[in-house]
Formats: structure tokens, C-alpha cells, sequence
């Protein structure tokens, strides 16, 4: 198959779009399709042979104004297509996914001439441009990593004002995506908690969504022989509300005083969620912030510098800082939140997995493996590891993923 590969941001470090985009392109082409990245910036890095396309994108929503408007080129914002997504953050409006789907669709009719494509995979844009594309005469398939509205939930629950709660209801484009979802020709998520949430926000029936679980490269994220500088360690978006980092902090408040903590996180703001936090609850000395953006190698050599890694997230469409720690043979403590019990498992052979939102039950499961003896800890992460080799390859990600474009392409092509 042609396939079109379709991402808004493709860059890693923005999120697991940009990990998920990159590997899964590279499982299908070496399974012999043909497979363009179709990406915004910031872009992805892609295997050999994989061609990319790219959709230039101004990123008004991250400047101020007097960025977006410089001296040297103060006209820019009056391009075709830019003058309305400057206006719309200004208001607060993330634009980016729309503004993707319509200049893609601006250049679609030259890319399909020149490729012939015979599906488009949608990378979570989920655009209004999708819609026309696909009326062009070919079936678009979006992932749906997990609905945005989980993300508004989630920044609800930390900040109920009724101003903030405004504002992030013009962020997030829930209209769009739930007017997309319905009428594209298939749907794929990561997982099977994804796949219920996609039948409550996008009335999407779960026996009509494709999921297929994500792949971890455990050949990059693999144990390294380093000592322990802390018990515990937690990678991700600390101002990411779904991420559960309130309920992490208030938690190892709670456990003995010996038990460190390491955030990995290259965005904290000076003010931000996580420094207010940790003098709130007096956990300056054991609390390591490392704050800046890391190479890969990098980042697994922080997970072996811990015993144990935390995902106490609100929600999780797949998570990959549970399957890439756990591919370094770390024990993952997780909260039920989403698909983190499809990942870790729930044995306890592997690590534990407590309820959300409850900084108790976390604590607990903190206090007991930090007490359990290093042998113990090191067979929990063995035994993570395993899991990983055995449910989660990108080869079988990939595999699946092109047995669902090839009856999409199938049911297009019959006869109505």
C-alpha cells in the first residue's frame, strides 16, 4: 500500500504523536509499504527511505505578539490562512489542528497526483480537512490516542474556576473532532480504555474501533549498568494536568523521609505547578528536578539511575513513560488511569497499579516497594521488562495497523 501518514506535530519531544509517527512509519516500511510523513513542525526524525512532506505551520499560539509580528517581517500574519489562526490565540484558541487539515488540503491534489495514494492515517489532527479529503476518493483512518476532552476534565479538576474552565473550553477543539471522528472510514485507538472513551465522547460504537496497542523499542530503552541516585522517578509534562503530578507530590509527602523522588522534565516554569508544589509540602530536599530536554540515550539513562518509576496519571491512552521504563527494568507504580493497566498489568508482577486520585493509595504502594529488598525490586523489574518484549513490539503494532488500512482501503473499493 501508499500510505499517507499524517501528523500535525511530528517531533518526539512533543508528546508520544511524535514517538508514535516515527516508529510506526518505520515498522511499515519495512514491511514493504510505501510510507510519506505528512507532518508540521516541529518535524519528525524518520527512518531511511520514509519521504517527508512538510506543511509549514507559523506556531502563532506559542509567541507573544511581538514575536509573531517582528520588525523584520511584520507582514507574515497577512499570508492566506494566517492572519485568522494569529487572531484566533489571541483569544486563547489552539488553531494548530485545523490550520494542519487546510493547508494540507491546499497541497493534497499535488501530492496525490504525484503518489497516488491509497489511504491516509491520521495522526490525532483529526481536522476539518479530513473530511474534505476524504471526498476527494480516499478512506482516511484516524487515531485517536484518546479524546482532548479527558484533558479538559483533567485541568477542570485542578482549577474549577469558572474563568480558567472558559478558557480551556476555547483551547481544546472538541466540536471539530466530534463532528470528524464519526465520519471518517475508520477509527484506530491504543488501547481498549481508549476505545470506551471514543464511544462516550465521539458516539463511535468500541466494536467499530480498531485497537492496537503501541510498540516500545527495547532495543534503546533497555537496563544500563548505573548506580541508583533516587528511589523513585516520574518523566513527563509536569504542567500537564492529566498527569497527576499534585496527587505524586502529595503522595511522597506521605511516605518516609529517606524515599527520593526525580522529575525529568525539560518545561518546568519557574512559577509553575510543581515548584509551588514542592514548598507547599516542604519537599525541597527530596525532591531532584532535572530540567532540561534530553536525548534519548540521555533519557534512559535517567531511568537507570532509579528503582522505580511513577506514572500517577488522570488518564492515559497508552503511556509511554510506563512501557519505556519499564523496558529499562524499572517497576511501575501506576494509577487506574486509562489504559495503565493494559500496560503494566494487573498481577503486581510487574509493578502495582493504585487508583487515581487517591495520594493514599499511591503512598502505600510507594512505602511498600521502597522497602521491599533490591532483589525483589530488580525481579519486579524483570519481570517489566518481559512484558514489554512479549505485548509490545512496533513490528506487530505496525502489522495490525496495516491489516486495518488494508480493509479500509477494501471496504472503499466494494461496490455500494
Amino acid at each position: 500500500m501508499r500510505i499517507a501518514l499524517l501528523t500535525y506535530r511530528g517531533n518526539m519531544f512533543c508528546g508520544g504523536q511524535g514517538i508514535y509517527t516515527a516508529a510506526l512509519a518505520k515498522g511499515l516500511h519495512e514491511l514493504g509499504h510505501e510510507v510519506h510523513v505528512i507532518s508540521g513542525p516541529p518535524l519528525p526524525e524518520l527512518a531511511p527511505g520514509i519521504p517527508l512532506h512538510v506543511i509549514p505551520n507559523e506556531m502563532f499560539f506559542a509567541l507573544p505578539l511581538a514575536k509573531a509580528l517582528p520588525k523584520h517581517a511584520p507582514f507574515r500574519a497577512l499570508w492566506p490562512g494566517n492572519l485568522w489562526e494569529l487572531g484566533l490565540t489571541r483569544f486563547g484558541v489552539f488553531p494548530e489542528m485545523t490550520a494542519f487539515g487546510l493547508r494540507l488540503l491546499v497541497r493534497w491534489g499535488e501530492l496525490q497526483r504525484r503518489h497516488r495514494f491509497d489511504v491516509v492515517l491520521d495522526n490525532q489532527s483529526l481536522s476539518w480537512g479530513l473530511l474534505a479529503l476524504q471526498a476527494t476518493g480516499v478512506p482516511v483512518v484516524g487515531v485517536v490516542h484518546h479524546p482532548l476532552h479527558i484533558d479538559r476534565l483533567a485541568d477542570f479538576e485542578i482549577d474549577p474556576r469558572f474563568r480558567r474552565k472558559w478558557k480551556r473550553t476555547l483551547y481544546f477543539p472538541l466540536f471539530m473532532q466530534e463532528a470528524v471522528v464519526p465520519r471518517l472510514a475508520r477509527v484506530l485507538t491504543v488501547s481498549h480504555a481508549s476505545a470506551r472513551e471514543i464511544e462516550r465522547y465521539f458516539r463511535v460504537p468500541q466494536q467499530d474501533v480498531a485497537v492496537v496497542y503501541n510498540g516500545t523499542d527495547a532495543e534503546t530503552f533497555r537496563p544500563l549498568p548505573r548506580a541508583h541516585e533516587t528511589d523513585l522517578i516520574f518523566v513527563g509534562r509536569t504542567e500537564d494536568r492529566k498527569k497527576g503530578i499534585p496527587y505524586l507530590l502529595e503522595a511522597l509527602a506521605r511516605t518516609p523521609e529517606n524515599v527520593t523522588l526525580k522529575i525529568v522534565d525539560g518545561r518546568i516554569p519557574a512559577d509553575g505547578l510543581v515548584p509551588r508544589k514542592i514548598r507547599e509540602l516542604g519537599l525541597e530536599k527530596r525532591v531532584v528536578l532535572l530540567e532540561r530536554l534530553l536525548t534519548v540515550e540521555e533519557l534512559v539513562e535517567q531511568y537507570s539511575t532509579a528503582r522505580i518509576a511513577l506514572v500517577p496519571s488522570f488518564f492515559e491512552g497508552f503511556g509511554f513513560p510506563a512501557s519505556e521504563a519499564m523496558a529499562c527494568g524499572l517497576p511501575v507504580i501506576a494509577t487506574a488511569g486509562g489504559a495503565l493497566p493494559e500496560v503494566v498489568g494487573t498481577n503486581g508482577e510487574a509493578g502495582r497499579v493504585v487508583p487515581f486520585r487517591d495520594p493514599d493509595a499511591l503512598a502505600a504502594a510507594i512505602t511498600e516497594l521502597c522497602s521491599l529488598p533490591r532483589e525483589q525490586v530488580a525481579e519486579l523489574g524483570r519481570a517489566a521488562r518481559k512484558r514489554v518484549l512479549s505485548v509490545f513490539s512496533w513490528r506487530e503494532a505496525a502489522s495490525r495497523t496495516a491489516d486495518v488500512l488494508a480493509e479500509a482501503v477494501r471496504a472503499h473499493r466494494r461496490p455500494r
